[in-house]
């Protein structure tokens, strides 16, 4: 059995290998992402892997077809960057890693609102310009007298729960499905009260053209002009220019984001400051705004897992069997 492996950093090579060999399969890795220019080179393997974080067209699953390759292990959660309906016409299973490691998102996210929480960037834009000094608007409050909103209580958001409600703070959450394993963290309710009553909100829904923009100018104006939002989901979940005129108009207090809408022209890259997108400038210049480059999910157990399942699931396709993790 020959899999071919996409998007394979120096940093992953080894769990890549390991799980080869434990496995006696034989794995090819390049560090380019899948895309029609290089679908050709899985063309002699019996299934193929990618990172799938650049969207990906008709064509890369026509010729997989050709090949005689009947499956696309993609090793995110996010399968957005995919047409499912496509895959299928041309027989290819998707397979999605749903649960890597939720605690390494939660954590991020939890990381970046106890870090607006506690005005730490407004303190250290103050202490660049040698203000060492603080005052009302930079009082913080204790976590556990906060109410924190979540938008989506799956895998990452349960695990956010947990965590907030270890901290001492009520959790509010709105999700279409009801999980009754999470009621001893959450109170769950609708969607305007999540926005109205927390003064942390913290973002865990998939994109779909359903959740485009959920987050825009009606739904800051109902925000608490003290609230802190979280996203590490998916950066279209929110209207980046309705974000930016709600922090400057003080509609909210902050932002942490490990995702923004325009990523994939940046993010992974090394450019010049002058290259980068206007809406990232104006943002990254707040100190009240908190930027980190889709990392939430950078951790060793989260790496290792990532390559395991989705390699796991190329493998069982293979050999005619079934994934739970099929997403088309």
């Amino acid at each position: 059995m020959k899999i071919f492996c996409y998007a394979v950093s120096k940093l992953e090579e080894p769990y890549v290998l390991n799980w080869a060999k434990k496995n006696n399969v034989e794995v090819k890795m390049i560090e380019a992402e899948l895309s029609s220019k290089n679908a050709h080179l899985a063309e002699g393997y019996d299934g193929v892997s990618s990172e799938g974080i650049t969207p990906v067209d008709e064509s890369v699953y026509a010729e997989f077809e050709k090949f005689g390759i009947k499956q696309l292990a993609i090793r995110q959660v996010g399968v957005d960057n995919q047409d499912l309906d496509a895959a299928r016409r041309h027989g290819i299973t998707l397979t999605n890693v749903a649960a890597y490691s939720p605690r390494a998102i939660a954590e991020m996210g939890v990381t970046q609102a106890m870090y607006l929480l506690r005005k730490i960037g407004v303190y250290q834009d103050r202490m660049s310009q040698g203000d060492f000094t603080w005052d009302e608007s930079t009082i913080s409050t204790e976590i556990f007298n906060c109410t924190i909103g979540l938008v989506g209580v799956g895998h990452i958001g349960g695990a956010t729960a947990q965590i907030y409600s270890a901290l001492g703070a009520k959790v509010l959450a709105y999700d279409l499905a009801y999980d009754a394993s999470l009621e001893p963290y959450v109170t769950y309710t609708d969607l305007d009260t999540v926005l109205s009553q927390s003064d942390i909100i913290s973002l865990h829904t998939p994109l779909f053209p359903s959740t485009r923009n959920m987050i825009g100018a009606k739904e800051f104006k109902k925000m608490k002009s003290n609230a802190i939002l979280i996203n590490v989901a998916r950066g279209e979940l929110v209207d980046t220019k309705a974000l930016i005129d709600a922090l400057q108009n003080h509609e909210i207090g902050a932002a942490g984001l490990d995702t923004l809408a325009d990523e994939i022209d940046f993010f992974g890259m090394n450019k010049q400051p002058k290259e980068l997108p206007e809406d990232y400038q104006v943002l990254n210049a707040m100190p009240n705004v908190l930027v980190t480059p889709h990392i939430a999910f950078f951790t060793k157990l989260a790496i290792r897992n990532s390559m395991e399942i989705a390699l796991d699931d190329a493998k069982k396709i293979i050999e005619g069997g079934k994934s739970r993790n099929t997403v088309n």
